[in-house]
């Protein structure tokens, strides 16, 4: 699927260069393959769809269900802001990366599998009972995602971090399709009370609380590998007096942990400031890369006349798409070096986005549409390795809840622009030109960061061996 994992074997006797074990690396992409289970399937296409147009249909007040929805998620992502730096510090200065991993991911496990009880055919309490569980699992996904993360360079080396990151991310943009497609072969097709091969009845709407239980089975086993192959990391490996956060022997508390962090940004800065500027850049770019998904569905429709039933065949296209080029990139990501992928696929997309401006029909949007998804599995996969090259040894955790925080901080930039020259200029096209504009910005600001060198790399790596 994808490429295959990509061995880390090195001649060098350097810990930093010692070799990663090729099950290590197919187990860390294991997890980016079950967690399209909660991605894809609970907060984009099936749960979320379901909340809103069978469970809270009807719903009085003063708020519609999307209104509703679009309020939790958002206070999700707030909570996420402000403690997930502090979550990943914590874990890192524990030794309890892996820990933090399994915790975080079995919690949002639980949390899936919960909602097979949010029935439709009884919407108080369950529609709120539903948005709660939703949001909650947002915020222990997002935490799973953080240690996760920062176990990037324990599977790699700085000659292998760009082909493992574009693996993984492949790995779960494939996931998604096949457990998307399997649910709706499975639960949802067809019409009339009875759905899918398995012939399922929709009263209560248990066809689509039984997906909910799939994907919960999914995730909790495609979990499993990482547990089992990755080893924890040792607080404190590979650390210099030149390039490691500051840190105390002793364990903070919570909130103490707020304090710590600030002053390590301070120190970050003064260190080297390329990282907090890739961070703002990242946040930006990245914004505009959830922007071609997210209103994707929505002008394919509108402007270029595709079928609302052929949506989810070019959904399943775009990732197919989008995981080859993360695959392919990561391979081209060690060899020129991450920043060059971003750029180069963000300015591809630039160039399709004014082309798709300009023409008309499905089968242009066909052609430019997937031309463009071609290019975001790469520019999200090298962002990843950049950070992975520049995060000072041992504060992986605390350097990726910060990618996290900063991306939630800038997220209404993309819906922001929008929404704002569709009704600038009255036409949904014109929206395409305001995602096109925060691309633009990210990449402006990502051209003075300095990329990593391999020796810079070299020289703040984590080995992999485990914590004693």
């Amino acid at each position: 699927m994808g490429t295959p994992p990509p061995s880390a074997t090195t001649s060098s006797s350097s810990p930093s260069r010692r070799g990663v074990a090729r099950r290590q690396v197919l187990a860390w992409g294991t997890w980016d393959w079950g967690s399209a289970a909660f991605n894809a399937v609970i907060v984009t296409f099936v749960f979320s769809v379901y909340l809103t147009d069978s469970v809270g249909a009807d719903l009085d007040g003063p708020f519609s269900a999307a209104t509703w929805l679009s309020i939790s998620i958002a206070v999700a992502g707030l909570v996420i802001a402000l403690t997930a730096p502090v979550m990943g510090q914590r874990a890192d200065r524990g030794g309890r990366r892996r820990r933090a991993l399994g915790l975080w991911t079995y919690a949002t496990v639980l949390l899936t599998a919960l909602m097979f009880l949010v029935d439709s055919d009884a919407p108080y309490p369950w529609f709120f009972v539903g948005l709660v569980l939703l949001a909650v699992g947002s915020i222990t996904f997002e935490f799973a995602e953080v240690a996760y993360f920062a176990m990037l360079r324990q599977v790699s080396t700085p000659s292998t971090v760009g082909r493992v990151s574009g693996f993984g991310w492949a790995m779960g943009y494939f996931g998604g399709i096949f457990l998307l497609l399997a649910a709706f072969v499975g639960f949802i097709y067809g019409d009339g009370p009875v759905r899918g091969v398995f012939g399922v009845t929709t009263d209560g709407g248990l066809n689509v609380r039984l997906v909910c239980l799939v994907a919960a089975v999914w995730f909790a086993l495609f979990a499993l590998p990482v547990l089992r192959s990755v080893p924890e990391h040792r607080p404190g490996a590979g650390r210099s007096d030149d390039n490691a956060l500051d840190s105390d022997d002793d364990e903070p508390g919570f909130l103490e942990s707020y304090r710590i962090l600030w002053r390590d940004l301070k120190a970050l800065w003064r260190r080297d400031p390329r990282t907090v500027r890739f961070l703002l850049a990242s946040a930006i770019f990245r914004d505009g890369l959830a922007g071609v998904f997210t209103f994707g569905a929505i002008l394919a429709v509108t402007v270029y006349g595709l079928a609302p039933g052929d949506v989810l065949i070019f959904g399943v296209a775009a990732n197919v798409v989008a995981a080859l080029g993360a695959a392919v990139a990561g391979l081209v990501d060690d060899t020129v070096g991450p920043k060059a992928v971003i750029i180069g696929s963000l300015v591809a997309m630039i160039a399709t986005m004014t082309v798709l401006l300009f023409v008309d029909g499905t089968g242009m949007f066909w052609i430019f549409g997937l031309l463009m998804c071609l290019f975001v599995g790469p520019a999200q996969s090298a962002s990843r390795s950049f950070l992975a090259r520049l995060a000072p040894p041992g504060g992986d955790g605390q350097m990726f809840g910060l990618y996290a925080t900063t991306g939630r901080a800038v997220s209404f930039l993309a819906p922001a622009l929008f929404g704002l020259f569709t009704w600038a200029f009255s036409a949904d096209r014109a929206g395409i030109a305001g995602i096109g504009l925060v691309l633009l910005v990210g990449l402006l600001l990502l051209l003075p960061v300095r990329t990593p060198s391999r020796a810079e790399a070299e020289g703040t790596w984590v080995d992999a061996e485990p914590a004693r």
